[in-house]
């Protein structure tokens, strides 16, 4: 597939807001399911990006930068990994095996820019000596261009490139590394339902747990007819618990 000059635009484009999304706005466009679909439904497979996200997605919850500590590169990961499917028309078990390696790699990145803002932080606290308050807020806001260039540039760098350099990776790496990678392309969606299940109160709800199993594994009903049945389960719940609150209060009265 030929990536075309405005796909390329966007999505460098796009690679460079998430950041400033993940430092300030703060809007929901820096979590991996929103860069693979947002990713996808530029290049025209969104079904492949949203698959890609969703699994990075699970991996990431609960991971936080606390006390400013760098972690996976998940949402850029994302990005490279739906670009790296629709170019070379891989599966998805490809792309995710793919994204997820790109992911750790660009946590050198983050460290890099992170490393680099300390020279603006220096020239703003020397502003701020001088009183020179303005230059010191411009100074700051250039602090933005390091977060926001270590997620573009790898993503331009696939797009510019394309197909000639995801063939030259693939070439280049032994047939054991590329099964390597789909069969842990595979696994990953395990394993991000095994940290979700983690956070979870599972113990407490793990009847429903063993009924949405049920319905799944032996009766074959879609994940969308098992959410609709968890749905009404959990208005029958919350109204029996009105009601038997409002009895209470009502004994208590």
């Amino acid at each position: 597939m030929e990536i075309l000059t405005w796909q390329i635009v966007v999505i460098s484009l796009y690679a460079f807001i998430t950041e400033l999304d993940n430092l300030t706005l703060r809007i929901g466009i820096y979590a991996p399911v929103q860069a693979g679909f947002f990713t996808g439904l530029v290049l025209g497979d969104p079904i492949l990006g949203l698959a890609v996200g969703a699994t990075l997605q699970l991996m990431i919850l609960g991971i936080g930068t606390y006390g400013g500590a760098s972690i996976p590169d998940f949402t850029t990961g994302a990005i490279i990994g739906t670009i790296a499917g629709v170019i070379t028309g891989q599966d998805l078990e490809f792309a995710i095996g793919l994204a997820v390696p790109v992911g750790l790699l660009l946590v050198q990145l983050d460290i890099l820019a992170r490393f680099t803002n300390t020279f603006f932080l220096h020239r703003a606290e020397k502003h701020l000596e001088e009183y020179s308050f303005k230059k010191a807020e411009r100074t700051i806001l250039m602090g933005i261009l390091p977060w926001g260039l270590s997620r573009m540039l790898p993503v331009l760098i696939v797009l510019i490139f394309g197909q000639g350099i995801i063939n030259a990776i693939i070439k280049y790496l032994p047939d054991w590394l590329i099964d390597g990678l789909e069969v842990s392309g595979g696994l990953l969606p395990i394993v991000g339902v095994a940290i979700l299940l983690r956070y979870l109160p599972t113990k407490k709800y793990l009847p429903y747990f063993i009924i949405g199993f049920a319905l799944a594994a032996y009766l074959e009903l879609p994940i969308v007819g098992v959410s609709v049945i968890g749905l009404a389960i959990a208005l029958i719940i919350f109204r029996m618990r009105s009601e038997n609150l409002t009895s209470a209060i009502k004994e208590g009265i």
